[in-house]
């Protein structure tokens, strides 16, 4: 029936034929007027506040809303009017939109590249989108052999031509992963396994030292001694200040790959950023089922607020600020403004075609080791420009000597060994200065 286009220039005229009959802002008249059936949000670069505000005016409208894939959803240059899909709840939240630069992982072409947690959401993103530099292998490892079958499966279908290696391992297993990574042979690594989840950690602390700390100093130790050319540890905002046990055991991660650097003069690097929409065990699904059985959807808080990207995003600025780092840099992701978690049910539960007034909403209270707000960087932090603006540098030195460092972890081993709560908490304090567990936190805000 026509175009609608915010170019004042452009309304009024035809292109290929068919008018551009109104502005944006005038869908819900125009719909009406010209007796429309649905309406195709063409708009892939186009910020999550402008398409709540499209989806708003379609549903207003009570006209069907369909959308062409985001920037991302198209890295693959397979564009139809059969991928045309409904708007979802990364279209809404979507920050402004971030540069594509086709040469920023070319670093990868011609190398062996192995990915850790590759069966994970992250970890699977990183190898679509590596695939499409061309690497020599890519090498997926990961504990859960379904995910990584399914991994190797799909990067077969979608990537051909690139050879693609499943390995079956835990990163906790260090003489394993010194077999693989002597066989492997890896030019470039992706560390990407890792426990997430801030409550269960909380509850099985010893797992979040084996893995997320034994784990990080077993896939860089094995890195160095297989002289890897490139490393980049992905970490996460829960590292900053760290109120759990989770963020802690990141946070050292954090400090092994960058005394790493130190040592060897490689480009080991740190990436860290926030929520990513959508990734397994996230609170999108879970909400999503909860609507589905009419409510009531669980929020912690009303005050909880998050910082939130798309995976493929994410993951695209990943690559980018693996490929600049010299040597122990620390890269931080621009997340944009933080999200309150109760704007984001009330939008699910619009995109369910209900109203918030249709579905309840309770606050169970926040849980072990969770923050109302995170941050990305520590109070007071040097924050420098990149050359990509999407991609900021930490400039903070180690806190740690190498030998001290190596000291506390061995204790964290011991401790881990046996169960030691308070001896992992006291060492990871003694690691982590800014490191506060909630209840030390909260008397610590009632003596000030």
């Amino acid at each position: 029936m026509g175009f609608l286009d915010d170019d004042d220039v452009k309304v009024g005229k035809r292109i290929y034929g068919i008018p551009v009959v109104a502005r944006v802002s005038d869908l819900g008249p125009t719909v009406h007027r010209l007796a429309v059936d649905e309406v195709i949000i063409a708009m892939p670069k186009a910020s999550g506040a402008t398409l709540r505000r499209v989806a708003d005016d379609c549903r207003k409208a009570a006209v069907v809303s369909r959308k062409m894939p985001g920037v991302f959803e198209l890295l693959d240059g397979q564009v139809s009017i059969s991928r045309l899909r409904q708007v979802d709840i990364s279209d809404l939240l979507r920050r402004r939109s971030v540069d594509i630069e086709p040469e920023a992982s070319r670093y990868v072409h011609g190398r062996t590249v192995l990915v850790t947690g590759a069966g994970g959401s992250i970890g699977f993103e990183l190898c679509r989108q590596l695939a499409h530099d061309r690497p020599r292998c890519l090498a997926l490892l990961g504990h859960g052999e379904n995910s990584i079958f399914e991994a190797q499966a799909r990067l077969h279908e979608l990537f051909p031509g690139v050879r693609v290696e499943a390995v079956i391992g835990d990163v906790r297993d260090r003489t394993r992963i010194f077999r693989i990574f002597d066989r492997v042979q890896p030019d470039i690594v992706l560390h990407a396994a890792a426990h997430k989840h801030v409550p269960l950690m909380e509850a099985n602390p010893e797992e979040a030292i084996s893995n997320n700390v034994l784990g990080t100093k077993n896939v860089v130790d094995a890195a160095l001694a297989a002289s890897v050319g490139r490393f980049v540890l992905i970490s996460s905002d829960k590292a900053v200040s760290p109120s759990s046990l989770m963020g802690a055991s990141k946070r050292v991660a954090e400090a092994i790959v960058r005394d790493a650097a130190g040592r060897s003069s490689k480009p080991f690097v740190v990436v860290r950023f926030g929520n990513v929409l959508g990734s397994r065990g996230s609170v999108v699904p879970a909400f999503k089922r909860q609507i589905e059985a009419g409510g009531p959807l669980t929020i912690t808080h009303p005050d909880m607020k998050r910082f939130f990207m798309t995976i493929p995003e994410a993951v695209h600025l990943v690559l980018q600020a693996g490929g600049m780092g010299q040597g122990g840099e620390l890269f931080v992701l621009n997340m944009g403004e933080p999200l309150r978690i109760v704007q984001l049910a009330e939008d699910l539960i619009r995109l369910s075609g209900l109203d918030p007034a249709d579905i309840p909403i309770t606050f169970s209270g926040l849980r072990p080791g969770e923050k109302l707000e995170e941050s990305l960087w520590e109070h007071g932090a040097v924050v420098q420009e990149t050359s990509n603006p999407d991609v900021l540098q930490v400039v903070e030195p180690q806190s740690i000597s190498s030998a001290r460092l190596s000291a506390l972890i061995e204790t964290l081993a011991e401790a881990a060994v046996h169960g030691d709560r308070a001896m992992i908490t006291m060492s990871l304090r003694e690691l982590i200065p800014t490191f506060l567990p909630l209840p030390l936190r909260d008397s610590a805000n009632a003596a000030g």
